[in-house]
């Protein structure tokens, strides 16, 4: 089905959407600073309600501002979108993944160097670290070679997904998924850092391979690792202690005074 828009949003934005349009300008800035992308690559995608937020085809990051994203309806027609400027050409994986699995809240797209020199190889990554596990299974898949923006794409990165946060596309760079934004480029980063590691690794030799039960073990723990803990509570303010402090007894000062000799 052809890409059909509109040149201007038909509905008042709420506060809510503001923030994660914000949210992903914020990130894809992020995204170059990391090292994750360069110029007009990668792209970045946000579920809200059934409407999928995400960053316009061909804009630098240095240029993206909120009111350029693109807003997609999610199970409604496929390729239609709202906005002043076109979706990423990427968008069919993006509304695809998001489509296939309710539990992702956010899609990374990147072009990180040691990403990307391993989807130039069709290397997966195989589980010689246990920071594997982050990305919900014993190795990070890579998929074979399709043009990019094609639904031959989106097809191999679903297939590729599976139920993990992260696949590498062959010939072409990676993308890591979250139950939100925040988590899905936590992940970005750790995925380039562990490509990193793993490309060093198999240059210097052949690394050693957790088995798939100890893999999988440090997966159970990765889901209770990041607990959440109760902030601190503010510390009283000094009117507030000084007022829980029970007053000190003033001291007298001794008398300088000389004793009179008595009669």
């Amino acid at each position: 089905m052809a890409l059909s828009g509109k040149r201007s949003m038909a509905t008042k934005l709420t506060t809510k959407e503001k923030d994660l349009r914000a949210a992903i300008v914020a990130q894809n800035a992020l995204m170059e600073r990391y090292g994750l992308n360069v110029g007009t690559a990668g792209n970045i995608s946000v579920r809200f309600g059934d409407t999928m937020l995400i960053t316009p085809s061909a804009v630098p990051a240095e240029q993206m501002r909120p009111d350029l994203i693109a807003a997609m309806p999610i199970n409604g027609e496929y390729g239609a979108w709202t906005g002043p400027l076109k979706p990423s050409t990427e968008w069919r994986f993006h509304l695809d993944i998001m489509r296939a699995r309710p539990d992702v809240g956010a899609i990374a797209h990147f072009h990180s160097t040691f990403c990307c020199a391993l989807a130039m190889l069709h290397r997966p990554i195989q589980a010689a670290h246990y920071m594997i596990a982050l990305f919900g299974g014993s190795v990070v898949k890579c998929t074979k070679y399709a043009p990019f923006g094609t639904k031959e794409l989106s097809d191999f990165a679903l297939e590729g997904l599976g139920d993990r946060h992260a696949v590498l596309l062959g010939n072409h760079g990676a993308l890591t998924t979250g139950a939100d934004l925040a988590t899905a480029m936590r992940r970005a980063r750790e995925l380039e850092n562990l490509a990193r590691m793993y490309f060093y690794a198999i240059s210097a030799g052949k690394p050693a391979i957790l088995s798939d039960d100890e893999a999988m073990s440090t997966v159970e723990r990765f889901k209770t690792y990041a607990a959440v803990v109760e902030p601190p509570k503010a510390p009283a303010t000094r009117k507030k202690r000084a007022a829980s402090k029970p007053k000190a007894k003033a001291k007298v000062a001794p008398s300088k005074k000389k004793p009179r000799p008595r009669a």
